[in-house]
């Protein structure tokens, strides 16, 4: 069995957007040499997600308004015990909660196997710093 890791640092700007990193992925794959398997992506920080979903601005938009309503920013340590600590991210901790951590996809024929209009995304929670995502690629 082969395997291969690579790692994304991405340094989004901002408190909160989405950013596909299919190709990345896919990359990867390609770079790795395996014709069937799995692929794990996952981010390595506790304040951003890496989701599958459609590249479709106005879905993105959406995501950003839902995630708001249910854990809205606010730095206030009287509304987020977490901010009690010195930092204002609780909001951020909570919208990864709702995102996920990783993905798991298929590597058939040397590419991803995806259904229609999937795409792997990075979701980034609490921005301007660099935040790692791990590609862990395993098969044969």
């Amino acid at each position: 069995m082969k395997s291969h890791t690579k790692y994304l640092t991405l340094t989004v700007p901002g408190k909160m957007t989405f950013v596909n990193i299919t190709a990345e992925v896919a990359q990867a794959v390609r770079a790795s040499g395996v014709q069937e398997g799995l692929v794990l992506v996952n981010t390595m920080h506790i304040t951003s997600s890496v989701f599958i979903n459609d590249d479709e601005r106005g879905l993105h938009h959406d995501f950003g308004k839902w995630l708001e309503d249910l854990a809205p920013f606010n730095p206030d340590p009287n509304v987020y015990h977490h901010n009690r600590t010195g930092e204002d991210n609780a909001d951020a901790h909570l919208k990864r909660q709702i995102m996920g951590r990783e993905v798991v996809v298929a590597i058939t024929q040397g590419k991803l196997d995806f259904g229609p209009w999937e795409q792997i995304f990075y979701g980034e929670f609490d921005g301007d710093r660099p935040k790692r995502v791990l590609i862990k690629i395993i098969g044969e």
